[in-house]
């Protein structure tokens, strides 16, 4: 049997995201092909092997389990390639052969932990350092993207140590109104706003800056909001696409985790040549990215012409029974277990 090492938690504000996603990785792995161990890390940064019920992780009750969680870390040596786990006097060592991080956000898919995954030498599910890194910053993809010729929303970064009274005239004049505003390093929209006049502006702008020093803002695109999932490593596919249908303005944090009311089309309600555009952009937003594994890619069709437009990658989306990831593989006969399947064997297979 594979020995498996499934990472969740962490410090990010997406930590609850991570919980129910790794619920639902969990009771999907094949118990017959893998031999699981589970790290959890809490908000604080602390690490644990978690042997306790899966059904105790998602509401966060696992921390109390005090009888099923021991202290433990991630060597860095790469001659060892272990865990090691800290019991009372005794120290015990577990040697995965694959590590499948189950993060979003902060610390889970900004090439932080990438780093010391490759330290290890344990090969990993998901994008290396850099390209996880350039995915995470939504403002360094827009640069990679504008290289690789992907239609994107025009926008204006910030810093948190600007003046915002300047920038914000700057972005009256490039960008108008409404425009989104967006911590330059968060997923699950945390920290996301949109503002229809300058009041709201200032408003998003000092609620972005307590997520991160950067900001983009970027010009409303009046579409469909759509999404498609990729898969591979030199080979990569898409799946289908999908549409969000949400009930309210715009698809933030709430309406993607908590609002049952939002709706997913899969196949998505549009012309097959703006699907295989969609398909297209995707596959060359990820090489551009130099990504493996997996993504979810997300964009606007406008409702003015149908011509389509990026809005951004996600390098370690979501995996609840409800994300839109999954459910895409599943529309073309790759079910849930069988995609985890998969993306372990992309982790064993990635060329350095």
């Amino acid at each position: 049997m594979l020995e498996l090492c499934v990472i969740f938690g962490g410090q990010s504000p997406e930590h609850e995201i991570s919980r129910k996603s790794v619920t639902s990785v969990l009771n999907n792995l094949n118990k017959d092909k893998y031999n699981i161990s589970t790290i959890g890390i809490t908000k604080n940064g602390a690490w644990y092997l978690y042997t306790g019920d899966y059904a105790k992780i998602e509401s966060g009750e696992w921390e109390q389990d005090t009888e099923n969680k021991k202290k433990a870390i991630l060597s860095p040596d790469a001659e060892d390639k272990a865990i090691i786990v800290f019991d009372g006097d005794k120290v015990m060592k577990i040697h995965p052969d694959v590590i499948f991080p189950v993060l979003h956000g902060e610390f889970g898919e900004d090439g932080t932990i990438q780093g010391l995954f490759e330290l290890s030498g344990i090969p990993y599910v998901g994008m290396g350092v850099m390209a996880s890194a350039n995915g995470m910053d939504k403002t360094s993809s827009k640069i990679v993207f504008a290289s690789a010729d992907i239609p994107q929303a025009d926008w204006v970064v910030v810093n948190k140590t600007d003046n915002f009274e300047d920038k914000m005239d700057e972005i009256e004049n490039k960008l108008g109104y409404p425009c989104f505003v967006k911590p330059a390093r968060t997923g699950s929209s945390v920290g996301v706003g949109k503002a229809h006049d300058r009041k709201e502006l200032k408003a998003a702008l000092e609620n972005a800056a307590q997520f991160d020093r950067k900001i983009l803002v970027e010009e409303n695109i009046d579409g469909h909001e759509v999404e498609c999932a990729v898969l591979g490593n030199e080979d990569v596919k898409a799946a289908t696409v999908g549409e969000i249908m949400p009930t309210v303005e715009f698809y933030d944090f709430d309406a993607k985790y908590n609002d049952n009311s939002t709706e997913l089309k899969i196949p998505a309600d549009l012309p097959k040549e703006t699907i295989e555009q969609i398909r297209e952009y995707a596959v060359r937003a990820f090489k551009a990215l130099d990504g493996s594994g997996l993504s979810r890619v997300d964009f606007f069709v406008k409702h003015s012409d149908g011509s389509v437009v990026l809005n951004e990658i996600n390098t370690l989306p979501g995996f609840t029974n409800i994300s839109m990831y999954p459910k895409l593989w599943g529309a073309v006969g790759i079910e849930y277990s069988e995609l985890l399947d998969k993306l372990i064997e992309l982790a064993e297979k990635r060329v350095k």
